[in-house]
Protein backbone atom coordinates (compact mmCIF):
# COMPACT_ATOMS: atom_id res chain seq x y z
CA UNK A 1 0.00 0.00 0.00
CA UNK A 2 1.25 3.11 -0.95
CA UNK A 3 1.52 6.26 0.93
CA UNK A 4 -0.72 8.44 -0.82
CA UNK A 5 -3.42 5.33 -0.62
CA UNK A 6 -2.65 5.18 3.20
CA UNK A 7 -3.17 9.05 3.91
CA UNK A 8 -6.39 9.65 1.97
CA UNK A 9 -8.45 6.37 1.56
CA UNK A 10 -10.73 5.07 4.42
CA UNK A 11 -9.82 2.22 6.54
CA UNK A 12 -10.42 -1.46 5.50
CA UNK A 13 -13.67 -2.28 7.81
CA UNK A 14 -13.38 -4.84 10.62
CA UNK A 15 -16.41 -7.59 10.93
CA UNK A 16 -19.52 -6.20 12.35
CA UNK A 17 -18.80 -7.64 15.73
CA UNK A 18 -15.81 -5.47 16.08
CA UNK A 19 -17.66 -2.45 14.65
CA UNK A 20 -20.54 -3.09 17.73
CA UNK A 21 -17.95 -3.77 20.52
CA UNK A 22 -16.96 -0.24 19.50
CA UNK A 23 -20.27 1.66 18.96
CA UNK A 24 -21.05 0.43 22.33
CA UNK A 25 -17.55 1.34 24.20
CA UNK A 26 -17.70 4.72 22.21
CA UNK A 27 -21.98 5.09 23.69
CA UNK A 28 -20.69 4.02 26.87
CA UNK A 29 -18.12 6.60 27.21
CA UNK A 30 -20.64 9.69 26.08
CA UNK A 31 -23.31 8.28 28.95
CA UNK A 32 -20.35 7.14 31.67
CA UNK A 33 -18.22 10.44 30.72
CA UNK A 34 -21.26 13.24 31.08
CA UNK A 35 -22.74 11.40 34.33
CA UNK A 36 -18.79 11.60 35.61
CA UNK A 37 -18.22 15.43 34.57
CA UNK A 38 -21.99 15.86 35.69
CA UNK A 39 -21.21 15.18 39.44
CA UNK A 40 -17.68 16.42 39.02
CA UNK A 41 -18.24 19.75 37.73
CA UNK A 42 -21.50 20.58 36.70
CA UNK A 43 -24.63 19.89 34.39
CA UNK A 44 -23.57 22.15 31.83
CA UNK A 45 -19.95 21.11 31.51
CA UNK A 46 -22.02 17.31 30.77
CA UNK A 47 -23.85 19.20 28.20
CA UNK A 48 -20.61 20.34 26.77
CA UNK A 49 -19.27 17.37 26.54
CA UNK A 50 -22.07 15.79 24.94
CA UNK A 51 -22.17 18.47 22.47
CA UNK A 52 -19.03 17.81 21.42
CA UNK A 53 -19.78 13.86 20.79
CA UNK A 54 -22.37 15.36 18.77
CA UNK A 55 -19.97 17.57 16.89
CA UNK A 56 -17.67 14.56 16.20
CA UNK A 57 -20.41 12.37 15.11
CA UNK A 58 -21.53 15.28 12.17
CA UNK A 59 -17.86 15.86 11.51
CA UNK A 60 -17.43 12.61 10.68
CA UNK A 61 -20.99 11.52 9.21
CA UNK A 62 -20.67 14.64 7.10
CA UNK A 63 -17.07 14.44 6.23
CA UNK A 64 -16.99 18.10 6.93
CA UNK A 65 -12.75 18.95 6.08
CA UNK A 66 -11.44 22.06 5.30
CA UNK A 67 -7.88 20.63 4.67
CA UNK A 68 -9.27 18.71 2.39
CA UNK A 69 -12.03 21.36 0.42
CA UNK A 70 -8.98 23.83 0.22
CA UNK A 71 -6.79 21.38 -1.25
CA UNK A 72 -9.24 19.84 -3.78
CA UNK A 73 -10.10 23.64 -4.79
CA UNK A 74 -6.42 24.67 -5.36
CA UNK A 75 -5.90 21.48 -7.08
CA UNK A 76 -8.77 20.83 -9.43
CA UNK A 77 -11.02 23.83 -8.74
CA UNK A 78 -13.40 21.67 -7.47
CA UNK A 79 -15.49 24.01 -4.92
CA UNK A 80 -18.35 21.86 -2.71
CA UNK A 81 -16.35 21.98 0.10
CA UNK A 82 -15.76 25.56 0.01
CA UNK A 83 -19.47 26.12 -0.89
CA UNK A 84 -20.64 24.63 1.95
CA UNK A 85 -18.11 26.43 4.20
CA UNK A 86 -19.71 29.89 3.08
CA UNK A 87 -23.16 28.34 3.66
CA UNK A 88 -22.08 27.45 7.34
CA UNK A 89 -20.63 30.73 8.03
CA UNK A 90 -23.90 32.52 6.23
CA UNK A 91 -26.25 30.36 8.77
CA UNK A 92 -23.47 31.24 11.90
CA UNK A 93 -23.34 35.09 11.16
CA UNK A 94 -27.06 35.18 11.00
CA UNK A 95 -27.46 33.71 14.27
CA UNK A 96 -24.67 35.05 16.19
CA UNK A 97 -24.61 38.48 15.18
CA UNK A 98 -27.96 39.57 16.39
CA UNK A 99 -27.12 37.88 19.79
CA UNK A 100 -23.51 38.85 19.83
CA UNK A 101 -24.85 42.64 19.81
CA UNK A 102 -27.64 42.12 22.39
CA UNK A 103 -24.57 40.81 24.57
CA UNK A 104 -27.19 38.01 26.25
CA UNK A 105 -28.83 34.80 25.41
CA UNK A 106 -31.63 33.60 27.13
CA UNK A 107 -30.81 35.89 30.05
CA UNK A 108 -26.92 34.86 29.97
CA UNK A 109 -23.98 36.58 29.04
CA UNK A 110 -22.08 35.91 26.05
CA UNK A 111 -19.50 37.25 23.83
CA UNK A 112 -17.70 36.59 20.70
CA UNK A 113 -13.94 35.51 19.91
CA UNK A 114 -12.50 38.82 18.82
CA UNK A 115 -8.48 39.16 18.49
CA UNK A 116 -5.91 41.40 17.14
CA UNK A 117 -5.06 41.43 14.29
CA UNK A 118 -1.09 41.69 13.11
CA UNK A 119 1.98 40.02 12.20
CA UNK A 120 1.22 37.36 14.32
CA UNK A 121 -2.23 36.17 13.04
CA UNK A 122 -0.56 36.70 9.42
CA UNK A 123 2.17 34.15 10.03
CA UNK A 124 0.34 31.82 12.51
CA UNK A 125 -2.24 30.82 9.79
CA UNK A 126 -0.29 30.64 6.98
CA UNK A 127 2.15 28.30 9.08
CA UNK A 128 -1.51 26.41 9.87
CA UNK A 129 -2.68 26.11 6.35
CA UNK A 130 0.81 24.58 5.63
CA UNK A 131 0.25 22.27 8.74
CA UNK A 132 -3.01 21.09 7.39
CA UNK A 133 -1.73 19.97 4.28
CA UNK A 134 1.33 18.28 5.94
CA UNK A 135 -0.65 16.48 8.66
CA UNK A 136 -3.33 15.62 6.95
CA UNK A 137 -6.14 17.58 8.85
CA UNK A 138 -7.15 20.60 10.71
CA UNK A 139 -8.11 20.95 14.35
CA UNK A 140 -11.27 19.75 14.07
CA UNK A 141 -10.13 17.17 11.63
CA UNK A 142 -7.37 16.23 13.24
CA UNK A 143 -9.73 15.75 16.43
CA UNK A 144 -12.82 13.58 14.27
CA UNK A 145 -10.28 11.01 12.18
CA UNK A 146 -8.28 10.51 15.19
CA UNK A 147 -11.65 9.25 17.21
CA UNK A 148 -12.49 7.49 13.97
CA UNK A 149 -9.82 5.46 13.97
CA UNK A 150 -6.85 6.92 11.73
CA UNK A 151 -3.26 5.88 13.57
CA UNK A 152 -1.45 8.31 11.88
CA UNK A 153 -3.56 11.37 12.77
CA UNK A 154 -2.63 10.30 16.20
CA UNK A 155 0.77 11.39 15.35
CA UNK A 156 -0.46 14.35 14.17
CA UNK A 157 -2.32 15.12 17.66
CA UNK A 158 0.52 14.42 19.27
CA UNK A 159 2.35 16.52 17.66
CA UNK A 160 -0.37 19.40 17.37
CA UNK A 161 -0.30 19.34 21.36
CA UNK A 162 3.86 20.06 21.24
CA UNK A 163 3.47 22.86 18.91
CA UNK A 164 0.37 24.26 20.75
CA UNK A 165 2.93 24.40 24.35
CA UNK A 166 5.80 25.91 22.25
CA UNK A 167 3.60 28.33 20.75
CA UNK A 168 1.82 28.97 23.96
CA UNK A 169 5.76 29.75 25.52
CA UNK A 170 6.23 32.36 22.85
CA UNK A 171 3.04 33.76 22.14
CA UNK A 172 4.23 36.98 24.27
CA UNK A 173 7.15 37.80 21.89
CA UNK A 174 4.72 37.39 18.75
CA UNK A 175 1.86 39.60 20.53
CA UNK A 176 4.71 42.39 21.03
CA UNK A 177 5.08 42.83 16.84
CA UNK A 178 3.13 45.30 15.35
CA UNK A 179 -0.77 45.04 15.47
CA UNK A 180 -4.44 46.45 15.37
CA UNK A 181 -6.73 45.86 18.59
CA UNK A 182 -9.43 43.63 18.24
CA UNK A 183 -11.64 44.58 15.92
CA UNK A 184 -15.79 43.23 15.74
CA UNK A 185 -17.25 44.44 12.71
CA UNK A 186 -20.89 44.11 14.92
CA UNK A 187 -19.87 46.74 17.24
CA UNK A 188 -17.91 49.09 14.69
CA UNK A 189 -20.52 48.78 11.52
CA UNK A 190 -23.50 47.31 13.25
CA UNK A 191 -25.81 44.17 13.42
CA UNK A 192 -27.13 45.08 9.81
CA UNK A 193 -24.35 46.41 7.75
CA UNK A 194 -21.94 43.89 9.33
CA UNK A 195 -24.21 40.87 8.16
CA UNK A 196 -24.49 42.65 4.80
CA UNK A 197 -21.14 42.71 4.34
CA UNK A 198 -20.63 39.18 5.13
CA UNK A 199 -23.06 37.79 3.63
CA UNK A 200 -22.21 39.69 0.20
CA UNK A 201 -18.32 38.01 0.90
CA UNK A 202 -19.52 34.87 1.26
CA UNK A 203 -21.63 34.83 -1.79
CA UNK A 204 -19.00 36.30 -3.78
CA UNK A 205 -16.84 33.30 -2.81
CA UNK A 206 -19.64 30.90 -3.18
CA UNK A 207 -20.02 32.33 -6.86
CA UNK A 208 -16.24 32.47 -7.47
CA UNK A 209 -15.97 28.78 -6.89
CA UNK A 210 -18.72 28.00 -8.96
CA UNK A 211 -17.20 29.98 -12.05
CA UNK A 212 -13.76 28.65 -11.97
CA UNK A 213 -15.09 25.01 -11.17
CA UNK A 214 -17.08 25.33 -14.50
CA UNK A 215 -14.31 26.83 -16.24
CA UNK A 216 -12.07 23.89 -15.22
CA UNK A 217 -14.44 20.78 -15.65
CA UNK A 218 -17.66 22.15 -17.59
CA UNK A 219 -19.54 21.72 -15.40
CA UNK A 220 -19.98 21.29 -10.98
CA UNK A 221 -18.59 18.09 -9.61
CA UNK A 222 -20.14 16.75 -6.62
CA UNK A 223 -20.00 13.69 -4.36
CA UNK A 224 -21.02 10.43 -4.91
CA UNK A 225 -24.36 9.10 -4.02
CA UNK A 226 -24.92 7.43 -1.09
CA UNK A 227 -26.06 4.06 -1.17
CA UNK A 228 -28.18 4.28 1.97
CA UNK A 229 -31.28 6.34 3.10
CA UNK A 230 -33.98 7.40 5.71
CA UNK A 231 -33.01 6.32 9.30
CA UNK A 232 -29.81 4.20 8.16
CA UNK A 233 -28.17 6.72 6.49
CA UNK A 234 -28.46 9.54 9.48
CA UNK A 235 -26.92 6.64 11.71
CA UNK A 236 -24.69 5.39 9.77
CA UNK A 237 -23.93 8.29 7.19
CA UNK A 238 -22.64 9.25 4.88
CA UNK A 239 -24.44 12.53 4.82
CA UNK A 240 -24.50 15.98 2.43
CA UNK A 241 -21.82 18.29 2.94
CA UNK A 242 -24.51 21.02 3.16
CA UNK A 243 -26.47 19.26 5.99
CA UNK A 244 -23.49 19.02 7.87
CA UNK A 245 -22.94 22.73 7.33
CA UNK A 246 -25.87 23.72 8.91
CA UNK A 247 -25.33 20.85 11.74
CA UNK A 248 -22.13 22.54 12.37
CA UNK A 249 -23.28 26.28 12.00
CA UNK A 250 -26.15 25.41 15.21
CA UNK A 251 -24.26 23.10 17.34
CA UNK A 252 -21.61 26.27 17.45
CA UNK A 253 -24.73 28.23 18.74
CA UNK A 254 -25.52 26.15 20.94
CA UNK A 255 -21.89 26.21 22.29
CA UNK A 256 -22.76 29.69 22.19
CA UNK A 257 -25.58 29.66 24.95
CA UNK A 258 -24.18 26.75 27.17
CA UNK A 259 -20.65 28.23 27.40
CA UNK A 260 -21.40 31.69 26.59
CA UNK A 261 -19.02 32.26 23.96
CA UNK A 262 -18.23 30.32 20.57
CA UNK A 263 -17.01 26.65 19.66
CA UNK A 264 -12.50 26.68 19.76
CA UNK A 265 -10.47 23.83 19.56
CA UNK A 266 -7.05 24.58 20.45
CA UNK A 267 -6.52 25.87 23.78
CA UNK A 268 -7.01 22.68 25.09
CA UNK A 269 -3.78 21.27 23.20
CA UNK A 270 -1.72 24.23 24.87
CA UNK A 271 -3.13 23.19 28.00
CA UNK A 272 -3.11 19.88 27.50
CA UNK A 273 1.00 20.15 26.75
CA UNK A 274 1.74 23.11 29.56
CA UNK A 275 0.46 20.14 32.10
CA UNK A 276 2.54 17.65 30.41
CA UNK A 277 5.54 19.92 30.62
CA UNK A 278 4.94 20.72 34.32
CA UNK A 279 4.27 17.43 35.65
CA UNK A 280 8.25 17.07 33.73
CA UNK A 281 9.53 20.22 35.77
CA UNK A 282 8.86 23.06 33.68
CA UNK A 283 8.27 25.95 35.10
CA UNK A 284 4.74 26.87 33.05
CA UNK A 285 3.59 28.60 34.97
CA UNK A 286 6.01 31.59 34.62
CA UNK A 287 5.10 31.91 31.19
CA UNK A 288 3.06 35.04 30.05
CA UNK A 289 0.41 32.63 28.49
CA UNK A 290 -0.15 31.65 31.85
CA UNK A 291 -0.16 34.70 34.00
CA UNK A 292 -3.83 35.68 34.23
CA UNK A 293 -5.93 34.73 36.92
CA UNK A 294 -8.04 32.11 34.60
CA UNK A 295 -5.05 30.97 33.29
CA UNK A 296 -3.73 30.12 36.25
CA UNK A 297 -6.88 28.57 37.53
CA UNK A 298 -7.21 26.38 34.14
CA UNK A 299 -2.82 25.73 34.45
CA UNK A 300 -3.62 23.98 38.02
CA UNK A 301 -7.47 22.74 37.80
CA UNK A 302 -9.02 19.52 36.68
CA UNK A 303 -9.02 19.41 32.49
CA UNK A 304 -12.65 18.64 33.32
CA UNK A 305 -13.08 22.01 33.89
CA UNK A 306 -11.85 22.73 31.36
CA UNK A 307 -15.03 23.73 28.12
CA UNK A 308 -12.53 22.97 25.21
CA UNK A 309 -11.03 20.49 26.81
CA UNK A 310 -14.22 18.26 27.36
CA UNK A 311 -15.74 19.22 23.98
CA UNK A 312 -12.29 18.12 22.28
CA UNK A 313 -13.19 14.62 24.20
CA UNK A 314 -16.20 14.36 23.91
CA UNK A 315 -15.59 15.09 19.89
CA UNK A 316 -13.43 12.11 19.83
CA UNK A 317 -15.73 9.67 21.32
CA UNK A 318 -18.35 11.10 19.19
CA UNK A 319 -16.46 10.55 16.25
CA UNK A 320 -15.66 6.48 17.36
CA UNK A 321 -19.18 6.41 17.23
CA UNK A 322 -19.45 7.47 13.55
CA UNK A 323 -17.56 5.58 12.46
CA UNK A 324 -18.54 2.26 14.31
CA UNK A 325 -22.07 3.03 12.86
CA UNK A 326 -20.81 3.28 9.50
CA UNK A 327 -19.05 0.29 9.84
CA UNK A 328 -15.64 1.64 9.00
CA UNK A 329 -13.56 1.54 12.74
CA UNK A 330 -10.31 0.08 11.60
CA UNK A 331 -7.63 1.56 13.02
CA UNK A 332 -4.20 1.06 11.06
CA UNK A 333 -0.89 0.39 12.49
CA UNK A 334 1.16 0.43 9.21
CA UNK A 335 2.30 4.27 9.21
CA UNK A 336 4.78 4.85 6.03
CA UNK A 337 7.69 6.24 7.20
CA UNK A 338 7.14 9.42 5.02
CA UNK A 339 3.52 10.03 5.97
CA UNK A 340 4.84 9.95 9.36
CA UNK A 341 7.12 12.46 9.34
CA UNK A 342 4.76 14.83 7.91
CA UNK A 343 2.15 13.81 10.48
CA UNK A 344 4.33 14.69 13.16
CA UNK A 345 6.28 18.04 11.22
CA UNK A 346 2.31 19.21 10.17
CA UNK A 347 0.79 18.75 14.05
CA UNK A 348 4.27 20.72 15.24
CA UNK A 349 3.51 23.84 13.25
CA UNK A 350 -0.37 23.32 13.13
CA UNK A 351 0.72 23.67 16.78
CA UNK A 352 2.42 26.78 17.17
CA UNK A 353 0.61 28.37 14.56
CA UNK A 354 -2.57 27.98 16.07
CA UNK A 355 -1.23 30.15 18.97
CA UNK A 356 0.11 33.01 17.27
CA UNK A 357 -3.20 33.27 15.10
CA UNK A 358 -5.01 33.04 18.19
CA UNK A 359 -7.20 30.29 17.16
CA UNK A 360 -7.15 27.55 14.58
CA UNK A 361 -9.54 26.97 11.38
CA UNK A 362 -12.61 26.40 14.35
CA UNK A 363 -11.63 29.48 17.04
CA UNK A 364 -10.72 31.69 14.23
CA UNK A 365 -11.75 30.91 11.34
CA UNK A 366 -15.34 30.06 11.83
CA UNK A 367 -16.34 30.81 15.08
CA UNK A 368 -13.80 34.19 14.53
CA UNK A 369 -16.00 35.27 11.62
CA UNK A 370 -19.38 34.10 13.41
CA UNK A 371 -18.10 36.70 16.26
CA UNK A 372 -17.45 39.27 13.59
CA UNK A 373 -13.93 39.37 14.31
CA UNK A 374 -11.78 40.75 11.49
CA UNK A 375 -9.15 38.98 12.20
CA UNK A 376 -11.10 35.83 11.30
CA UNK A 377 -10.98 37.04 7.85
CA UNK A 378 -7.17 37.96 7.78
CA UNK A 379 -6.86 34.23 9.35
CA UNK A 380 -8.53 33.02 6.38
CA UNK A 381 -6.79 34.50 3.61
CA UNK A 382 -3.49 33.88 5.41
CA UNK A 383 -4.20 30.40 5.77
CA UNK A 384 -5.64 29.91 2.08
CA UNK A 385 -2.08 30.97 0.68
CA UNK A 386 -0.20 28.76 3.51
CA UNK A 387 -2.72 25.86 1.89
CA UNK A 388 -1.73 26.21 -1.17
CA UNK A 389 2.07 25.86 -0.48
CA UNK A 390 1.08 23.11 1.62
CA UNK A 391 -0.58 21.46 -1.30
CA UNK A 392 2.87 21.71 -3.55
CA UNK A 393 4.71 20.16 -0.45
CA UNK A 394 2.33 16.98 -0.32
CA UNK A 395 4.19 15.02 -2.96
CA UNK A 396 7.60 15.12 -1.46
CA UNK A 397 6.28 13.00 1.56
CA UNK A 398 4.36 10.22 -0.53
CA UNK A 399 1.32 12.34 -0.03
CA UNK A 400 -1.48 12.55 -2.37
CA UNK A 401 -3.01 15.65 -4.21
CA UNK A 402 -6.41 14.35 -4.96
CA UNK A 403 -8.36 15.72 -7.73
CA UNK A 404 -11.87 14.05 -6.37
CA UNK A 405 -13.55 14.57 -2.96
CA UNK A 406 -13.57 12.16 -0.89
CA UNK A 407 -15.71 10.78 1.85
CA UNK A 408 -13.20 11.23 4.69
CA UNK A 409 -13.26 14.73 4.77
CA UNK A 410 -9.38 15.09 5.55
Amino acid sequence: MSASTYVDAAPLPKPPGVQAVAALGAALLLLLGMAWIGQAVSARQAALYLLGGALGLVLYHAAFGFTSAWRVFIADRRGEGLRAQMLMLAIAVLLFFPVLSAGTLFGQPVQGLVAPVGVSVIVGAFLFGIGMQLGGGCASGTLYTAGGGSVRMVLTLLAFVAGSTLGAAHLHWWAALPHLPPISLVSAWGVGPALMANLAVFALIAAGTVVLERRRHGRLVTGATPSRSGLPRLLRGPWPILAGAVALAVLNFVTLALAGRPWGITSAFALWGSKAAMAMGVDVASWPFWSSPAQQAALHGSVLRDVTSVMDIGIIVGALLAAALAGRYAPNFRVPLRSAVAAVVGGLILGYGARLAYGCNIGAYFSGIASGSLHGWVWMVAAFFGNVLGTQFRPFFGLEVERVPRQTGC
